[in-house]
């Protein structure tokens, strides 16, 4: 065990941003249309230390989830730390200070499929996750 990530389908209830989309009217259904919300990016311990880890083990997921799943959107609620990872494989922020946790700010983010196979195969094609 390395780690894990999870992908929860959007418009089914289950995602914890559908909270957010909900309070966002102006928000275009296209941004979330056959959505799924990244998140749970979890690393064993002795990982942790290792961010080279992390962003392969999520270039490899992304990578293997849009070649198996037909999907449109990829969104995701995360701290300022987590988006920079995210905005190297094609996220951008849509919403900052979406939510607060712990008296820690999240953001909303999304990726369309396009932009983030676009940006993993990048990644790929110069032999980097960074």
């Amino acid at each position: 065990f390395i780690g894990t990530i999870r992908l929860i389908p959007i418009g089914l209830g289950l995602a914890p941003c559908e909270s957010i989309i909900q309070r966002l009217p102006q928000l275009s259904p296209d941004v979330y249309a056959d959505g799924w919300e990244v998140g749970r990016l979890v690393l064993a311990p002795e990982y942790r230390t290792k961010p080279e880890i992390l962003k392969t083990c999520f270039f490899l997921t992304l990578m293997r989830f849009i070649e198996l799943t037909p999907s449109a959107n990829f969104l995701a609620t995360c701290n300022p730390l987590l988006s920079r990872l995210y905005r190297r494989f094609g996220f951008s922020v849509l919403v900052k200070d979406a939510m607060q946790s712990a008296g820690e700010c999240y953001s909303l983010i999304h990726g369309n499929v396009a932009s983030v196979r676009l940006a993993v195969s990048a990644s790929a094609a110069h032999g980097s996750t960074q």
